[in-house]
């Protein structure tokens, strides 16, 4: 009888071995698929799901904002909380002025992808800082942070302009893992300074994002996938995918905040919007746009999407 117990317990064992040893192998995989900067990304984006999602090509538009950029940006490095080099493109108005705007770009993209909201914003009346996200453009680092730990670099950007101008009135900006990564700074002890924040498609947690592509792209529950990836995060990035929580986030911010979402994204759904627009205690605004994809509600809304913008920082900033 107690052979036959042994006999069980080893196998209970070398099966749980297994267990551990496949969930780990999973989960670092799927570390690699995701938050690996180094790995190719055209499985995600290729996705049926995901393909028909993608950013528009404005043509003339696009072309001229990318020229006035390349003609008038100068380079602003800064060093993170964990010793990374930061690095920014910085875009002083030849109108004299206080008002910044900070804009963040999405996942596997760069700075020097957002021209075209640059200029937006430069022809409104600011100055424009676009930063690159730490391992994407010519910023260090050796893991996509998903908005987390950008979080605090957003601060330290914040903190950047402060020191060259103290009375600053400053805008916070992003789309895709830009929006989620301003509104994960939302929930920081940020300075007076920053007088509104926007989000156009960010979504609700990494966990529920994650989780959703790991379901559409591989036809695979969260569980136990996710767990296992979160625990590789943690080891590799020194962050669990649980805490990187927009809603949590969103939810302790003193900054009124503009939400805005296509109502045909399939990249980030777009009843993430709901949560987080729920989440705010703040003075807030939802801009829905009918028919646009992942990152296309400009495009899709054309001039209404800026005068939604500008409508609501007028409340704001002076």
């Amino acid at each position: 009888m107690k052979r036959k117990y042994k006999v069980i317990i080893t196998i209970v064992s070398l099966l749980l071995v297994l267990f551990v040893v496949a969930g780990f192998f999973a989960g670092n995989y799927f570390y690699n698929f995701a938050l690996n900067p180094n790995t190719d990304k055209s499985d995600v984006f290729n996705a049926p799901h995901n393909s028909i999602a993608v950013i528009p090509k404005d043509s003339k538009e696009k072309e001229e904002s990318e020229k006035w950029f390349k003609e008038n940006y100068k380079d602003s490095y800064i060093q993170s909380f964990d010793n990374l080099k930061l690095h920014a493109y910085t875009l002083k108005n030849t109108n004299e002025t206080n008002k910044w705007a900070i804009v963040f770009h999405g996942y596997s993209s760069e700075g020097s992808q957002m021209t075209k909201y640059a200029k937006h914003f430069y022809d409104a009346g600011y100055n424009v800082l676009v930063p690159d996200a730490r391992a994407h453009g010519k910023s260090e680092g050796d893991y996509i942070g998903m908005g987390w730990h950008d979080r605090l670099d957003v601060v330290s950007w914040i903190n950047n302009v402060i020191s060259s101008d103290n009375n600053a009135e400053i805008v916070l900006y992003g789309v895709s893992m830009g929006g989620a990564t301003v509104m994960m700074a939302s929930g920081e002890d940020l300075p007076s300074n920053v007088k509104a924040i926007i989000a156009d498609c960010g979504y609700s947690s990494v966990w529920d994002e994650f989780s959703y592509q790991l379901q559409e792209i591989f036809n695979l529950p969260e569980f136990p996938i996710m767990h296992f990836s979160s625990i590789v995060t943690k080891l590799r990035a020194d962050f669990t995918l649980g805490e990187a929580d927009s809603v949590k986030q969103v939810a302790k911010s003193k900054t009124p905040m503009l939400f805005i979402h296509g109502s045909n994204d399939t990249f980030v759904p777009s009843d993430m919007l709901d949560e987080v627009y729920e989440a705010a205690n703040v003075p807030k605004e939802k801009f829905i746009v009918e028919g646009a994809g992942h990152g296309g509600a400009e495009s899709v809304a054309g001039d209404s999407y800026w005068e939604t913008i500008n409508n609501f920082l007028a409340k704001y900033v002076e």
